[in-house]
């Protein structure tokens, strides 16, 4: 078991309890799955681009990463149906904790001027939502081999029914939101 996955079942979840009054510990809100979505349009010019991504974005999760293809053709971007647009992952598990645990603890403390999440990336149903505008934050990737510089979006996917449930959750994990 991982150690925020302990720290879950023996503290949060008892203080979670408390906060909402749950009857059943069922209904206390706990992750379910981390999606990891790197999104690449000017591969459609460099398909390296794709590959180099696809390495990056396997490292980072510890898991293969899958590339995603353009649903639809537009002309103005220059974009065909099936080409390859960018890449993703979802994670859940040991796999899901170790990256958030990676990701509170190491990752988002290398931001340069890091002065919290904005906690506004909420759906209205307890999952959140984040952009990371540099992927080289990640220890796991050698800045010198990485040729470019991407985003991803991290979703964080919850059993929490509203976003105030949610963000106590996230909050309580170590997520560092704003003040």
């Amino acid at each position: 078991m991982r150690r925020l996955e302990t720290v879950y079942q023996e503290k949060i979840a008892g203080e979670l309890k408390k906060e909402f009054g749950y009857k059943s510990s069922m209904e206390i809100p706990r992750m379910v799955k981390i999606s990891l979505n790197i999104g690449l349009g000017e591969a459609s010019q460099n398909p390296k681009l794709i590959d180099a991504a696809v390495i990056e974005l396997t490292k980072l999760a510890g898991q293969k990463a899958v590339v995603t293809k353009a649903k639809k053709s537009i002309a103005a971007f220059k974009l065909r149906e099936g080409q390859p647009v960018g890449c993703r992952v979802t994670l859940r598990g040991e796999r899901m904790w170790d990256f958030y645990d990676k990701l509170v603890s190491f990752a988002l403390p290398r931001v340069r001027d890091f002065r919290g999440v904005p906690d506004r990336g909420f759906d209205g149903r307890g999952n959140f939502t984040m952009g990371i505008k540099e992927h080289t934050i990640f220890f796991e990737l050698e800045i010198d081999k990485v040729e470019r510089v991407k985003g991803m979006n991290v979703t964080i996917s919850t059993t929490a029914k509203t976003d105030k449930e949610g963000k106590l959750l996230l909050d309580l994990l170590g997520m560092p939101f704003k003040k």
